[in-house]
């Protein structure tokens, strides 16, 4: 009896994973598939009787991905995510990394109170903040450029880092810091040597977050960029693979699944350090 106990719980766990993986694992597989599928399967063939979606019924073709990376500017746009991407991320931990350690070690009492004002400046809706932004970049000469968006994608990336690596910091035992000013390190050293590599989970989570706001950004992209060729791709593949009522699925899902799949495999790779660092900031701050 006990034996079959065991076995029921084990088939039951194993059973949620295997529906889990499905689970996650299907948009990926709906990308992938569509994005080889013939035209008449993608508009056609869903209505026909005996038509399969979640399969081939014609032979696949190359010719969505052929359009995606010959008759678009996809990898341009792809590598000025990126170029945007690292910047941000770069800006973001050279502001927020201090101005956290900061208030959670150097500011006393109002260091929390402090924390949280900035806070409530990212719940701030960008639908408000384009137009005065769009004044600005037009006033400091950085229209249509890229260095519009490394302007101001750090104005709601910093203020959320810095309030979730305030708590982090704040699980770091004060001892451990006192110990190294003792052996003789200076406030900055021990910050270098000592509280960085224990804030690591803290400081990966704050790179992935900040570079997928980077990706997913929609307003200030469409309102600071027209020139195509210097779009990211969050303007730049609806833009192109949206006309009218026309939508170029193939190459859309195309598009999307080389954009989400590293995401994803750097999500699931990192995925113990990413918990522990949002956990650590969300609970422990």
């Amino acid at each position: 009896m006990k034996a079959l106990r065991r076995l029921g719980r084990q088939a039951t766990f194993y059973g949620l994973i295997a529906s889990f993986v499905l689970f996650a694992g299907f948009p990926f597989y709906w990308m992938l598939i569509t994005s080889f599928k013939q035209n008449k399967d993608l508009y056609v063939g869903a209505t026909r009787a005996g038509h399969n979606p979640l399969i081939f019924n014609n032979p696949p073709t190359w010719k969505h991905w052929d359009y995606l990376f010959n008759h678009t500017l996809y990898l341009q746009w792809l590598w000025n995510t990126l170029l945007v991407g690292a910047a941000v991320v770069l800006i973001t931990l050279l502001i927020a990394v201090p101005a956290a350690y900061s208030l959670a070690r150097l500011s006393g009492r109002w260091g929390e109170k402090l924390g949280m004002g900035i806070f409530l400046t990212y719940l701030v809706p960008p639908t408000l903040l384009f137009l005065p932004f769009a004044r600005l970049i037009s006033v400091v000469g950085l229209s249509d450029s890229l260095w519009s968006l490394i302007l101001v994608y750090p104005t709601f990336t910093i203020p959320f880092c810095t309030w979730l690596l305030m708590g982090f910091f704040r699980s770091i035992p004060h001892d451990i810091e006192e110990q190294a000013l003792i052996d003789g390190y200076s406030r900055l050293g021990a910050i270098v040597r000592i509280v960085l590599p224990l804030s690591l989970p803290g400081l990966l989570t704050v790179v992935i977050f900040a570079f997928t706001l980077v990706m997913q950004e929609f307003v200030y992209a469409l309102t600071f960029m027209s020139t195509v060729s210097k779009m990211t791709l969050s303007v730049g593949v609806p833009v192109a693979l949206v006309r009218g009522d026309t939508f170029y699925w193939g190459s859309l899902l195309g598009a999307c699944l080389v954009a989400s799949v590293p995401l994803a495999f750097l999500y699931n790779l990192f995925l113990d350090r990413f918990i522990a660092g949002f956990l650590g900031g969300a609970v422990k701050g």
